[in-house]
């Protein structure tokens, strides 16, 4: 910052650019000629999915803070896509389980690879103090977010 400068404008002015940025460099870098046919949200959907066992709607829905209904909509054009399969429980038909495909599983860790290579960039030249401070002050950023979000802030 630049002697001078009111540190909320100089503040301000970054968090604005960086939510701007990441949304459109992650848009930019993970609809590759191979994911042309699927959105960021899609990926997050994947990313909520996992790669381990498979998840009920319900536990997507709720990781992504939306309801099922929402959620059934963006499921269907994954499904037919290939990104994701569904199955009724075996115990209870009425769950339906959401598990990545192969494909599916390649759009996962070309997003992985995003995030990876986004933080090793924020932490590269960073002390671990300085490595903590970054990480409790996106915390506080956070919860500020999830209060508003909460509508308790």
């Amino acid at each position: 910052m630049k002697e001078g400068q009111n540190p909320d404008r100089v503040l301000n002015e970054l968090l604005v650019k960086l939510f701007k940025s990441i949304m459109e460099i992650e848009e930019k870098y993970l609809i590759t000629s191979e994911f042309k046919d699927i959105s960021v949200n899609d990926m997050h959907i994947m990313e909520a999915i996992g790669k381990e066992e498979p998840k009920s709607m319900s536990t997507v829905a709720k990781l992504m803070s939306v309801t099922t209904g929402t959620l059934t909509k963006s499921m269907d054009g994954l499904s037919d896509k290939g990104y994701v399969s569904r199955e009724r429980g075996k115990k209870d038909k009425r769950i339906v389980f959401v598990s990545l495909t192969e494909k599916g599983r390649r759009a996962y860790s070309h997003h992985e690879t995003f995030h990876r290579n986004m933080i090793a960039q924020t932490k590269d030249g960073l002390n671990e103090q300085e490595a903590t401070v970054l990480i409790y002050a996106l915390a506080k950023l956070n919860d500020y977010f999830n209060r508003i979000y909460d509508g308790k802030g």
